[in-house]
């Protein structure tokens, strides 16, 4: 495998985890807590983003295998859990 194809590979692993990062950043202040966020969308992004592909290596390493249905759950609560901490979704 070349290095253009290990990129792709690469891409194509993170994507979900990037996927649910942005949809739960932008959507964050709709549904979110209407006080003044301590951090701005982007940094939201990054930390769901980066707890996303935390689960997903996780996943890798307990299944020894990417794409278990069981990882993609993973990854929903994780980021939604992240997501609800962050912007304080307990004093809702």
């Amino acid at each position: 495998m070349g290095p253009l194809d290990a990129f792709n590979h690469l891409l194509n692993f993170v994507a979900p985890a990037a996927a649910m990062a942005l949809l739960l950043g932008l959507s964050g202040r709709i549904f979110g807590s209407k006080t003044p966020m301590a951090l701005g969308w982007w940094a939201r992004v990054a930390i769901v983003f980066a707890m996303g592909v935390a689960v997903l290596a996780a996943g890798i390493v307990v299944w020894g295998r990417d794409g278990k249905m069981l990882t993609y759950a993973a990854l929903v609560v994780a980021c939604a859990t992240c997501q609800w901490g962050l912007v304080r979704g307990w004093r809702a």
